[in-house]
């Protein structure tokens, strides 16, 4: 057995977000009489994705935010798609937009080219190089929701990354890099690995805080991490019709310090973190 102090619980602190983050909204539309909106685009009929759009879209009307679900036929050409991103950012009503991810094949070429033309201002992914870049001056406001949501985690939990040795196993750009930018705004010395790493085995072992999204079940054992690690695993796949991580949780639990579940751990916070981003969206609207 071991201590559920250990369990860095993902969806309990979103879910305690998610309540203040109804409440903020709910005292604001008295106010202001409109609610936040959300446009998600969903192309094509990807199972793995319609799940996350869903969750996304209940998760959305539980805080209060409107939730419109732009479906999208698998064939749209590049031009059509682009049309449809340029109506929802000249659409006043909605204050964010999420291009689920990823694409058909005949579009993926083409992914960044589409997330550049989401407005800035609306990108509450995080994933337009505008907000990508402020992230060189430490600018957090629009940044990923995932890496947003992790040291959201680590930080709830009291714990310290000042100092510490950080390994990250994924470079994508709404995972890795944005990480490396937060990591080091709090003081944390930050490796970063991927395929091309030659010993990465010997970055695993240093790691204090240790931050794996390679899509591998079972890619860190306990033989793999040193005693007390903290591990944030953000790895999500199908084994025998179960989710899990790419960590073997059963085997390391007794050897680090702290973990993540999966599912119930960097998930519900990613979900969290983008309904926050849709309401700073929303508030810097009325600002203007």
């Amino acid at each position: 057995m071991f201590s559920r102090d250990k369990i860095l619980d993902g969806k309990k602190l979103a879910d305690n977000l998610n309540l203040e983050l109804k409440s903020k909204i709910n005292d604001l539309v008295n106010k202001l009489q409109t609610r936040p909106k959300l446009a998600t685009i969903l192309v094509g009929e990807d199972p793995a994705s319609k799940i996350y759009v869903n969750i996304k879209h209940k998760t959305s009307a539980h805080v209060g935010i409107e939730s419109i679900m732009v479906n999208l036929a698998e064939n749209i050409s590049k031009n059509e798609l682009i049309k449809k991103i340029e109506n929802l950012n000249n659409d006043d009503s909605i204050n964010g937009i999420l291009l689920q991810l990823p694409l058909p094949q005949h579009l993926r070429e083409y992914t960044l080219e589409f997330l550049e033309y989401i407005s800035p201002i609306k990108d509450v992914d995080g994933s337009h190089p505008c907000n990508r870049g402020k992230l060189f001056d430490y600018d957090e406001s629009m940044a990923a929701c995932t890496p947003k949501g992790i040291i959201a985690l680590l930080e709830h939990n009291k714990v310290e990354i000042k100092g510490k040795n950080v390994t990250i196993i994924n470079r994508s750009n709404l995972v890795g890099k944005p990480l490396i930018f937060m990591l080091l705004k709090r003081n944390a010395t930050v490796s970063i690995c991927h395929t091309s790493t030659r010993d990465i085995n010997s970055y695993i072992k240093n790691a204090d805080i240790l931050i794996v999204a390679v899509g591998r079940p079972n890619f860190i054992t306990k033989e793999k991490i040193k005693d007390g690690v903290v591990i944030i695993d953000v790895g999500i796949n199908r084994v025998e019709g179960k989710l899990c991580g790419d960590v073997d949780f059963d085997g390391v639990i007794n050897k680090c310090s702290k973990i993540t579940p999966v599912p119930g751990g960097v998930g519900p916070m990613t979900v969290s973190f983008l309904l926050r981003n849709t309401y700073q969206a929303y508030l810097r609207h009325f600002s203007d």
